[in-house]
């Protein structure tokens, strides 16, 4: 009920300009509750949250309708941030990044890469508002924090896209200093609101609304009970290409296919995923690479070919370890787990990152946007039919 009231509420008050939508508890049925089989135990919330001290908050964008006019809209897009360590400006973490393939930006990553950290938020949004985004995170980090040991507010903050010009003005430039600072400020532990917000707002995945989406996995505490959780803006594939739990989905719900998401030989894959993976096991930063290349795999299983025009661009970090950067207490004793012990968190990360995939779309509805292009929701009862007809549905 909820879900409808705010849905009736956008479209009464889209014709009064732009809507910030708050980041609602979810209330919507994810692809567990559709009886869509996954393998591996989630978290208390499944969700990326799962990982204790993370939040995430979205600012979502949306306002007009009809034909597009540059700068006018239609606009459907917005911002999301996942803050490792709450609202702490000057928070690190060990992180490290991996680029399955590069036709995308997360700003940011020659740092990680040469330093180790990662130093406040993660933000996604689409691919012509990274600027903003970044000069805004900057911006909430000088009023929110004093300057660092050297007497500067130095900032190098980590900013994700994927492009949403099917629907979204994208050449509007619609997003602002605010919604960043909204996303930052109005993030929470607890339930992550999935599907068509934030950043995800203007999405499509598999020729199907898409969005964020999100899972954890919680590992047996024999191999250390360590939580994995997983959040994608995703963004990318082709109908034919969709596999959910092994079955092509893609292939047997071919309806309703606009003409953009055709799967004829000629058209490329186009689009693009971010995936950010998180957990409190005490890994280093070369562990933490190697945890994000994992999620390519978890990518896989959901048909992704990475396309030679895809921006598939994932980051890990760990929460462990949470004084390593502190500069005045000299040498510091750091935790960390054997590379042996991976394995648990490398199945765990490509467990989490399909199961997010496909939460994103079941969460995702219908949505029309520029030129009154329209793009479908995945139909809940057509892919339990599919399911079932290859004998893979849950319940």
């Amino acid at each position: 009920m909820r879900a409808r009231f705010l849905r009736d509420s956008i479209l009464l008050m889209l014709s009064c300009g732009t809507i910030l939508l708050p980041a609602f508890a979810q209330q919507k049925p994810r692809a567990r509750d559709l009886g869509v089989p996954f393998d591996g135990a989630p978290g208390p919330l499944n969700a990326i949250t799962d990982v204790q001290g993370i939040e995430v908050g979205h600012s979502t964008i949306i306002s007009g309708e009809g034909k597009l006019v540059a700068g006018k809209g239609p606009v459907r897009t917005g911002v999301t941030a996942i803050l490792p360590r709450g609202k702490r400006p000057d928070s690190f973490v060990f992180a490290g990044w991996f680029s399955l393939n590069g036709n995308g930006e997360m700003t940011g990553t020659t740092w990680v890469e040469e330093s180790g950290f990662l130093e406040g938020p993660v933000m996604i949004t689409n691919t012509h508002s990274v600027g903003v985004v970044r000069d805004a995170v900057i911006s909430w980090r000088v009023k929110k924090a004093p300057a660092d040991q050297t007497g500067y507010w130095w900032s190098l903050p980590v900013v994700a896209e994927t492009y949403d010009g099917f629907l979204n003005d994208v050449n509007g430039f619609h997003v602002k200093e605010q919604h960043a600072w909204e996303a930052i400020d109005t993030a929470k532990p607890g339930p992550v609101t999935e599907g068509s917000v934030g950043g995800g707002t203007g999405m499509v995945c598999n020729g199907f609304k898409g969005g964020i989406g999100t899972a954890s996995r919680l590992l047996d505490t024999k191999l250390g009970g360590y939580t994995v959780g997983v959040l994608v803006q995703c963004n990318y594939g082709r109908r034919a290409q969709l596999r959910v739990a092994g079955v092509p989905v893609g292939r047997e719900i071919s309806e309703d296919v606009p003409y953009s998401q055709l799967n004829a030989p000629q058209r490329d894959e186009a689009g693009s995923i971010i995936i950010v993976i998180a957990t409190d096991a005490p890994l280093l930063p070369h562990q933490l690479k190697r945890l994000a290349r994992r999620a390519a795999m978890g990518l896989a299983r959901n048909g992704s070919i990475a396309g030679n025009g895809s921006g598939d661009i994932f980051i890990a970090f760990s929460t462990a370890n949470p004084g390593a950067a502190e500069e005045e207490k000299g040498p510091v004793n750091l935790s960390m787990l054997p590379n042996e012990k991976m394995n648990p968190l490398f199945e765990a990360t490509i467990q989490a990152t399909e199961e997010a995939i496909i939460n994103a779309m079941v969460a995702a509805e219908t949505m029309t946007g520029a030129d009154n292009h329209k793009v479908i929701a995945l139909p809940h009862n057509r892919l339990r039919d599919v399911l079932k007809k290859y004998n893979r549905l849950a319940k």
